[in-house]
């Protein structure tokens, strides 16, 4: 089977859209499929492909991390995918790249697998002011709706995608498909301890203390200002713990500021980005990830967290409780109290506790490699496919009717 990728971010971009991705790509093509990832790129001038990558020139959009955002309409890029011949079109945006997966989806009269990756009510922040966000929400899920009644499948790594069609007006079934770990970069015992040592000393990390980890983008809706309030709160020097945040964001320098002026700037580590194939060195050398988002729906780097033995201390969210097996892969809380008692649990463990630990933890993600995803949506596919050819041609409707 062929199968295009439609993303607007891609590596070297760091996101949890582009692991996923790159993931469920390497996952296809283990298993003999071709794939061509379709992306938008701020570096280049005109359309090309190399390594299976069709790159197409885009604009940097500050208020979307710099991210490159490209039109939808190119004939160039047309013709590129049209002499792919894909058997599939699966968008994992819906700006200007995933538009034009609509387009050559239509065009091409393959079918288009639809997979929401954000609830873009909690995003409006970045792109309206705020006397704006009522009718920048009302666009936004209308767009959302245009694009669905496209698509021949809906899919998200979490129950909150359905609820969020069902919430903005979107009846179609979705099909609930966990995001995967690169068990080939993630996993026990694949990183030395100099290069456990090397990690931590790059940027003054203690090697004495019980580390907890966040990694990701660092903005509003990630909450990392709730950890910190937490552990300002509920932790004190003598416990010998010590956060460690990775990422790169619009908030890094706001937060770097809050842990000096919380006091608790020695107890935190800010590491800045860190290249994706480096990430595993810093898991390895910490003791449990911790989060306080509620946006996330299967977070991508909690999982990669887990593949790497780490127990999960995950700010209690209904829809995504499920997500967490109590004392198998970590532990849901939801006061900070219950935070600073599950912090304390895990570091009042013996070596040979926590090595036991992320043995269990690592056994819960086992099986959500590559390959797994891979033929996750290859179900998805093959139903598609089929539906397709046994259904008239439907009318679509208009973006603003």
């Amino acid at each position: 089977m062929k199968i295009a990728l439609f993303t607007e971010t891609y590596y070297p971009d760091i996101n949890g859209v582009a692991a996923h991705v790159d993931t469920l790509r390497d996952g296809l093509e283990q298993l003999g499929h071709e794939v061509l990832i379709v992306t938008a790129d701020k570096h280049c001038k005109h359309h090309y492909i190399q390594n299976g990558v069709l790159h197409c020139p885009s604009v940097a959009v500050k208020r979307f991390y710099g991210f490159g955002v490209a039109t939808p309409f190119s004939r160039k890029r047309k013709k590129m995918i049209a002499d792919f011949a894909p058997d599939i079109i699966h968008i994992h945006h819906e700006f200007g790249i995933g538009l034009s997966g609509v387009f050559a989806s239509k065009r091409l009269s393959v079918p288009l697998i639809y997979t929401l990756h954000t609830m873009y009510d909690q995003y409006i922040f970045y792109i309206a002011p705020r006397i704006l966000h009522g009718a920048a929400t009302k666009f936004s899920h209308r767009y959302e709706r245009y694009i669905a009644s496209h698509a021949h499948a809906l899919t998200g790594p979490s129950q909150k995608c359905d609820e969020y069609f069902k919430r903005i007006g979107i009846t179609k079934e979705t099909s609930i498909i966990p995001n995967s770990a690169d068990l080939t970069l993630f996993g026990l015992d694949k990183v030395t301890p100099e290069q456990k040592k090397r990690a931590l000393e790059k940027h003054n990390i203690p090697q004495d203390k019980t580390l907890a980890i966040f990694v990701g983008r660092l903005g509003k809706e990630k909450s990392i200002d709730v950890l910190l309030e937490f552990w300002k709160n509920t932790i004190k020097a003598e416990n010998n713990l010590h956060l460690v945040i990775v990422g790169g964001g619009p908030d890094e320098e706001s937060l770097r500021l809050m842990a000096k002026g919380l006091g608790i700037d020695n107890q935190v580590s800010f590491t800045g980005m860190i290249p994706h194939d480096e990430i595993p060195a810093y898991f390895a050398a910490c003791d449990a990830f911790v989060t306080a988002s509620l946006s996330e729906m299967n977070s991508i780097s909690m999982l990669e967290g887990m593949a790497s033995g780490l127990p999960t201390l995950q700010r209690y969210d209904q829809l995504n409780a499920s997500q967490i097996i109590e004392g198998v892969n970590g532990w849901l809380y939801q006061t900070q109290e219950e935070f600073a008692e599950l912090l304390l649990k895990i570091a009042a463990m013996t070596p040979e506790e926590k090595a036991a630990m992320k043995n269990t933890v690592y056994g819960s993600v086992v099986d959500r490699g590559q390959s797994d995803l891979a033929k996750y949506m290859l179900g998805i596919y093959d139903k598609a496919i089929k539906e397709k050819e046994a259904s008239p041609a439907r009318q679509r409707p208009i973006l603003f009717r």
